[in-house]
């Protein structure tokens, strides 16, 4: 209900005696405060920070989890990342089950994002072509065991049965790695006259027939 002028004039000499309540004045406008990043709790920095000190003195000494677990820091850094190492393995059986798993399967892993699951199969990339670049340099016969890392690195983890053809020059040289079909989870067809037809256009002396059992 809007004041009467009368009962405005009552009023002034109370505010002039400081006795009746005024409106409080604005707050002055607060400094602008970049926001700092999160970071990890406290435990979490000095758990990290071992286990890399640990890592620096013997890698090879680190159990599977930890390994995955300094992986995985590096993705994610914010929190405790030991649960969703531990969790990736029990999923999946063990470390090159998790390298190998696809993108989906490892997105289904709660607290696994697309840019972890990248990560993930990034090491696996580079393992394949470590192994191809290895088995490429030096005479198939000569480096069987090259070969089967290799060949269990690219298949052993693949949900479905494919039918894989490696083509050799004349001094059993790596020409080409090509997976010539994919099948289902109990069969994958193939057909000679396509691999014969691919390997004389590779010119390749030799073929090396690889298949999977998932």
């Amino acid at each position: 209900m809007p004041r009467s002028t009368r009962e405005a004039v009552e009023e002034l000499p109370l505010l002039e005696a400081g006795l009746w309540p005024a409106s409080p004045a604005p707050e002055p406008p607060q400094p602008h405060r970049a926001k700092t990043p999160d970071r990890p709790p406290p435990a979490a920095l000095g758990h990290r920070e071992r286990l890399r000190a640990r890592a620096a003195k013997a890698l090879d000494a680190l159990p599977d989890y930890e390994l995955l677990e300094l992986m995985l820091a590096r993705s994610l850094p914010r929190g405790d990342v030991k649960p969703l190492a531990k969790a990736l393995l029990a999923r999946f059986g063990g470390l090159a089950a998790v390298f190998g798993a696809s993108l989906a399967e490892l997105t289904a892993v709660k607290g696994v994002g697309e840019a972890v699951a990248l990560d993930l199969k990034l090491v696996q990339e580079a393992t394949l072509r470590i192994g191809r670049g290895e088995v490429a340099r030096r005479p198939m016969i000569a480096s069987w065991s090259a070969l089967l890392a290799y060949v269990k690195a690219a298949m052993a983890h693949e949900g479905r049965e494919q039918f894989r053809v490696l083509f050799l020059d004349k001094k059993n040289q790596l020409i080409a790695d090509e997976v010539m079909n994919h099948g289902t989870v109990d069969h994958a067809p193939v057909y000679p006259r396509e691999v014969m037809r691919r390997a004389l256009e590779l010119s390749a002396s030799a073929v090396i027939l690889v298949h999977n059992d998932p």
